[in-house]
């Protein structure tokens, strides 16, 4: 019976990875005859240095139709912030064009203004063209070696080059540059008359359609520095390693020398003192205090311990290739949907084995126990981006479709999953009867209370993951393409190895103290790591980001700490279930009386 509800949660998720793959699969394998118009859509205009604050191309006073054309797009695109509209150029296929006018426009002094505020905080524009992504950024500031903003020269862009490469009938790569002559000065409030131009410039190469995306891979990881990355994550895996070995040898020696003691005590008179970890065998398996909650937990983390590797295993096989728009998001809401079975199954199966009655309100409890922070943060983060017209404000259609997707799809299936975890009947299995009364626990030093714990048992497996925190954020809250994830993958395995080790280690340390309440302080030794990966956000917004702004600062930080909190659900059931598996070991190993 047990097995049954997981094996469909597995095939579920298969489901979810093929539709994921059906959803993001390149549909932008096109042929076109010489003079056929290609398909260019403008996307968003925004700060460089502020990712999520991007907004409509067309939010700026550039030239545009009467009538804006929007793309209909995927969910993973909305979600993204992409929001794709036909752009007011025309670039036919192997058509070359001369300095041709867009439109001629009588900038006001509020479209000045505008444009001098956006060249002022270095807008870029996006676009893509068959698909192909490309940018540019709409203007310079001129200095001239002089340290008052009010002294600076303000220049717009008002002619866009546009270099393209063939190969026989297919659009293989797109470059955008200005014409440096071609400016229009914006440092004073007036009217100006502006005309903006486009050139087209085409040239055959050799490089294949297939290998098109290519270029933006190798753009972000040359050579040079894919050997620095690997050397880094290498050394900084085999320093965590050695350190974990080290660890689990002291600690198999010390085990070994308790189990000779033991069963020398065994054959010794009975009046001596106890002390150590078998002497509270009637209590380690005494049942945590708020199990709900604590059941709660373990079937989250366990959900997103299933969508994290799902995700990975998309990765692998190419899902998430450079500027595929939208496939991670649609991965993310498609499979985390899917997987919330194993959140009800585990949850309530799990509740049940602690004796747990009211499995319906523990049932309720993991639903909301992640997805009620992410949506109150969504909320806040959504008003935000409404209050400043940006794209990163989802549609009122996607909204719906998002609460549809958890109605229809996600609340079920957590239904399904805790009434089959109700059904499973299975006991908790322990190797010790639990006496009465509890034990009382001798007064521990401070270092051995839970605040130190944590931070020693979160301390060593950021160590392991740091360094590739960097290329991460880098590419979240940067414009750096991330793309070698096998070495993601090879330092989330080994974040695995080093939580459950750390655990098993600080748990055993605390029973040998004869401190019996181990259940909450391995799930939070185990999911502290999410801290220090919050500790290191503000580090990389105050000393490696140029990050500015209310609504980027709150969107780094409000993302993120759920993205922390998802950390520390995940790696507390990790650092749980390799605690509970020591435990059970080792008492397994000895008489109890």
């Amino acid at each position: 019976m047990a097995a049954s509800p997981a094996a469909a949660a597995a095939l579920l998720a298969l489901v979810a990875l093929a539709a994921a793959v059906g959803v993001v699969a390149d549909g932008s394998d096109h042929r076109y005859k010489t003079g056929e118009p290609v398909p260019l859509y403008a996307n968003k205009v925004g700060p460089f240095h502020n990712p999520s604050e991007t907004y409509r191309y067309f939010d700026l006073p550039f030239c545009s139709p009467e009538k804006v054309k929007e793309k209909s797009e995927a969910l993973g695109e909305v979600l993204n912030g992409d929001r794709l509209v036909d752009a007011p150029y025309k670039l036919d296929f192997r058509t070359e064009i001369e300095s041709r006018p867009v439109c001629s426009k009588k900038l006001t002094t509020e479209d000045v203004a505008k444009f001098r505020n956006a060249v002022a905080k270095d807008y870029y524009f996006q676009m893509y063209y068959d698909d192909l992504p490309l940018w540019g950024f709409i203007g310079k500031v001129e200095k001239g070696g002089k340290a008052e903003p009010s002294e600076w020269k303000y220049y717009l862009y008002r002619h866009i080059i546009f270099d393209i490469l063939y190969n026989n009938d297919r659009v293989i790569e797109i470059n955008v540059h200005t014409d440096q002559s071609a400016l229009v000065d914006l440092t004073e409030d007036k009217e100006t008359n502006v005309e903006f131009l486009y050139s087209v410039k085409w040239k055959e190469t050799l490089t294949p359609f297939e290998k098109r995306m290519e270029k933006y891979s190798s753009s972000s990881n040359l050579p040079h520095h894919l050997e620095v990355h690997w050397f880094s994550i290498i050394n900084s895996c085999v320093t965590v390693l050695l350190l974990t070995g080290f660890l689990a040898t002291i600690l198999m020696r010390v085990l070994k020398n308790d189990f000779v003691k033991y069963a020398h005590d065994e054959e010794a008179a009975d009046d001596q003192e106890e002390s150590g970890w078998k002497y509270i065998h009637g209590d380690v398996f005494r049942f945590p205090k708020n199990k709900s909650l604590f059941s709660a937990a373990l079937g989250t983390g366990t959900q997103l311990f299933a969508l994290t590797t799902f995700i990975f295993l998309l990765a692998l096989v190419g899902v998430f290739y450079p500027y595929n728009r939208g496939a991670l998001f649609t991965a993310l809401v498609v499979i985390y949907a899917l997987t919330s079975g194993i959140a009800g199954y585990i949850a309530t199966s799990f509740y049940c084995q602690l004796e747990g009655t009211n499995w319906v309100r523990n049932l309720l409890l993991t639903g909301c126990l992640f997805c009620g922070p992410l949506f109150l943060t969504f909320c806040f983060l959504n008003t935000v981006a409404i209050a400043y017209s940006a794209t990163a404000a989802l549609p009122f259609g996607t909204i719906c479709v998002i609460v549809l997707i958890w109605t229809l799809v996600t609340f079920p299936l957590l239904v399904l999953g805790g009434i089959a975890g109700k059904n499973s009947k299975t006991e908790f299995q322990a190797p010790c009867r639990t006496t009465k009364y509890p034990r009382e626990i001798p007064p521990l030093p401070w270092y051995r209370q839970t605040i130190p714990q944590m931070a020693m048992a979160g301390f060593l497996p950021f160590s392991a993951i740091y360094i590739e925190l960097y290329y991460i954020f880098a590419s979240v809250w940067g414009h750096r393409i991330y793309t070698i994830y096998s070495i993601l993958f090879i330092v989330f395995i080994i974040l695995l190895i080093v939580t459950a080790f750390i655990t098993v280690a600080l748990t055993y340390f605390q029973l040998a103290a004869e401190d019996h309440e181990w259940w909450w302080r391995s799930f939070l030794c185990g999911g502290s790591t999410g801290f220090f990966v919050y500790g290191y956000c503000l580090y990389y917004y105050y000393a490696r980001s140029d990050m500015s702004g209310f609504m980027q600062t709150s969107f780094f930080f409000g993302y993120m700490a759920c993205i922390c909190y998802a950390f520390f659900l995940m790696l507390g059931m990790v650092g749980f279930r390799a605690a509970l598996f020591f435990v059970r070991h080792i008492y397994k190993s000895i008489k109890c009386e």
